[in-house]
């Protein structure tokens, strides 16, 4: 699914989040009607139920699945690395792209553990994006071009997607988003990303404030805060999410950086994450607080903050857990246990 060609292309966008379907009632009522039925007592499994009737309404059945999850990191550079705002040089994303190709990175093997499909992105990282400090990171051609590539890569058949990505620098990108979105002290979202030092701490806090005082002017727009103070994984992430809703695909946001993302969205139309879990709660930055104005529970709290989508591989852990519980599990009748007593 992708955003179609026209005059102004975040007019599609914005059409697509006008239009979002809604989750089927009549699925959760029913997974709720055989949860009352199956040998346990009501709410034992505490939010392993809610996660299936999450399931339920997005998927639109009674039963539903996560047999064929995905997850899905995106990688970009960015030009505001040369403020010196990471401890590591954009070069290092290219190698854990390759990294991730050979099996070798975390993700490989939580996705392996879990038995969840993974697919890792190159999006143009020998074209960083603008240094969001004097210009903007993309202008909105490459930004909706780049959100329509993420639509299309929730590819076909998952019934589970999850959001990950690999950026040198994207923590300093998401601290900005979330300081355009939320306003406040600029050192509440700014965190220590890979382990800078004290002064890579204020370098970072600096580009941030200097992007906010750039782009001043657009502040006061979702879609245009995306375009100028974010970057292409963010981009690609946003379009997953929102062509996840139209497909009605259940989708978990994994840490800091990917919630920024989401949080575009969000900003654009409250309901725009409906679908959504939050997989996990990240030690970086205030992603605690984003997570409350998001309206999301992590499913986790595990103090990682690595990225590349590992939080939400292992949420997605839980959910098929949850899934395989309501499926699978007999229901009084068929296991011959007594129920309640009237």
């Amino acid at each position: 699914m992708a955003a179609s060609s026209s005059a102004h292309p975040f007019d599609d966008i914005r059409a697509l989040l006008a239009s979002m379907p809604t989750a089927d009632q009549a699925s959760m009522d029913a997974a709720r009607e055989r949860d009352r039925f199956l040998t346990k007592p009501p709410g034992s499994l505490g939010r392993l139920e809610e996660i299936v009737l999450h399931m339920a309404g997005w998927q639109r059945t009674a039963r539903p699945t996560a047999r064929r999850p995905l997850v899905a990191v995106f990688a970009g550079n960015h030009g505001v690395t040369a403020r010196g705002v990471s401890p590591y040089p954009a070069t290092v994303t290219q190698q854990m792209l390759d990294n991730f190709g050979a099996g070798g990175a975390a993700i490989n093997q939580i996705c392996k553990t879990f038995d969840i499909g993974f697919k890792a992105y190159d999006l143009a990282l020998e074209i960083p994006t603008g240094d969001i400090t004097i210009e903007p990171a993309m202008d909105e051609k490459t930004c909706v071009a780049t959100m329509a590539f993420g639509m299309e890569a929730i590819g076909g058949g998952h019934d589970l997607l999850a959001i990950g990505e690999m950026g040198i620098g994207n923590t300093t990108i998401a601290a900005a988003l979330y300081a355009a979105l939320y306003g406040g002290s600029v050192s509440h979202w700014v965190g220590r990303g890979t382990g800078i030092d004290d002064e890579g701490l204020k370098r970072k806090c600096a580009a941030v404030e200097a992007a906010l005082k750039t782009h001043a002017s657009i502040l006061h727009d979702p879609l245009l805060v995306l375009q100028h103070i974010g970057g292409r994984e963010i981009a690609a992430m946003a379009g997953m999410i929102l062509a996840a809703r139209m497909e009605r695909i259940p989708l978990v946001i994994d840490g800091y950086v990917a919630t920024a993302a989401a949080a575009v969205l969000h900003a654009a139309n409250p309901a725009a994450l409906d679908h959504c879990f939050a997989g996990h709660l990240s030690a970086e930055g205030a992603h605690r607080d984003v997570l409350d104005r998001l309206g999301k529970k992590p499913l986790l709290e595990l103090g990682m903050r690595l990225g590349e989508g590992s939080g939400a591989a292992l949420a997605i852990g839980v959910i098929k857990a949850a899934v395989a519980c309501h499926d699978g599990m007999a229901t009084f009748g068929e296991a011959k246990v007594d129920d309640r007593a009237d």
